[in-house]
């Protein structure tokens, strides 16, 4: 075993370890009643069947997450990144086109290791615990429609890194940061107007109370809304949901219809009021810079691991290439990756507290927000006592209980 070997073995199976070890004090976490303050949130039957929710995903994921290292590791091991490339190079022409084709293959053998997993989760799990509304014919219908998505936007793209790297030696990693930075903004243009109606339905949100009440929030705290939308979320999931799309002078709001149907209108006018806060705080843009001062940094050691001949010994690819430096660099960075994320996940949850805030201060009290919170939690049987390392490795959102505390003070 080769150092390079030992060293990326090592990495991956701390990383893996340390999630496990998560999950497990996530499960010791458990309670047997709820949390101080939250009692009324569920009774004894429906605390105790979140209880079972959390459990149930554990046990699910650490089977998914054991056999998709596993699968890695043999994959690996086996010579599966050099057989995958060499039949790229028989069946490719040039650089681009042989890129391409490795790393569609690539995709395409995770996307069939991932489809049972998908499938148990949402026809197994989810419909357990009453979640699940979707078809056996949508369920393929998104997976398809993805996979297409996929191909249209992200094959061009690809080449284009491709040609980058291929072309332009040690600046190419610049290039490729520049393409990907204007990627990510044209998607935000593109998706509430082109790709998200391929997957949901969205309609005008009718005239009524609830209309009159977001417009004339929207007034009063100065934001530019102009269109309403009901998206028909019930047909995948009995969880709701709420977000916000468009620029400057031409905002966009979309509720499910799971939401609407759960929540009172001063509820879901304080839950809007707290995303307007995230508008008001600019925190999408503070965390699209952020984000792509990180994809900076991984193209720029992208640049260096593509000049390391190592790293392709280590997997068994003969021929030391940009595509195959991009599948791999995939792999070997993953225990880097995990750290990374950590700042930023931490700088969401304090995003979301800012965002509470400004909502209970827009308007003049925090019950309504204290009682929409609640209800999300308790119609998506949401963990009242997540153990902190699992807090602090994977949610974007305080924990419910350290969010209520939090508006008291306010």
């Amino acid at each position: 075993m080769t150092p390079v070997v030992g060293t990326v073995l090592a990495g991956l199976l701390l990383v893996q370890a340390v999630l496990w070890v998560a999950d497990l004090l996530n499960l010791r976490s458990l309670r047997r009643t709820p949390p101080p303050g939250l009692e009324d949130l569920y009774d004894a039957d429906r605390y105790a069947r979140s209880q079972d929710y959390v459990r149930a995903k554990t046990r699910f994921g650490f089977v998914a997450s054991g056999v998709g290292l596993a699968a890695l590791l043999a994959f690996w091991f086996w010579g599966g990144f050099g057989a995958v490339d060499r039949w790229a190079r028989a069946a490719g022409r040039g650089p681009i086109v042989t890129g391409l084709v490795f790393l569609g293959a690539m995709s395409l053998l995770k996307a069939v290791l991932g489809l049972p997993f998908a499938a148990h989760a949402t026809f197994r799990l989810e419909a357990r615990f009453g979640f699940n509304r979707t078809t056996v014919k949508t369920f393929l219908l998104d997976r398809v429609k993805g996979m297409l998505l996929a191909a249209a936007l992200g094959g061009p793209l690809l080449a284009a890194l491709l040609w980058f790297f291929d072309r332009w030696g040690g600046t190419a990693w610049l290039w490729a940061w520049a393409t990907v930075t204007l990627f990510s903004l044209l998607l935000q243009f593109l998706a509430p107007t082109f790709i998200l109606p391929l997957f949901n339905k969205f309609t005008p949100l009718p005239e009524g109370e609830l209309r009159s009440a977001i417009f004339a929030l929207a007034q009063k705290l100065n934001y530019p809304l102009t269109r309403l939308f009901v998206i028909d979320g019930s047909r995948r999931s009995s969880k709701g949901n709420a977000y916000f799309t468009g620029f400057g002078k031409n905002k966009r709001i979309a509720l499910f219809d799971t939401l609407i149907q759960k929540q009172t209108v001063p509820e879901l006018t304080a839950v809007l009021a707290h995303e307007i806060g995230h508008h008001k705080k600019h925190h999408m843009w503070k965390g699209f810079a952020l984000g792509v001062l990180q994809t900076g940094g991984l193209f720029f050691l992208l640049g260096v691991a593509l000049r390391w001949p190592a790293l392709f010994a280590a997997f068994h690819v003969e021929v030391p290439s940009v595509h195959a430096g991009l599948a791999l660099f995939g792999v070997v960075f993953a225990p880097v990756n995990l750290i990374l994320s950590l700042p930023l996940l931490a700088y969401s949850r304090k995003n979301e507290h800012e965002a509470d805030r400004y909502a209970v201060e827009a308007l003049g009290t925090g019950a309504d927000l204290a009682a929409g919170l609640k209800k999300l939690s308790a119609d998506s049987l949401a963990n009242l006592s997540p153990h902190p390392l699992t807090v602090w490795l994977h949610h974007t959102h305080p924990p419910l209980v350290e969010r209520l505390a939090a508006l008291h003070k306010i």
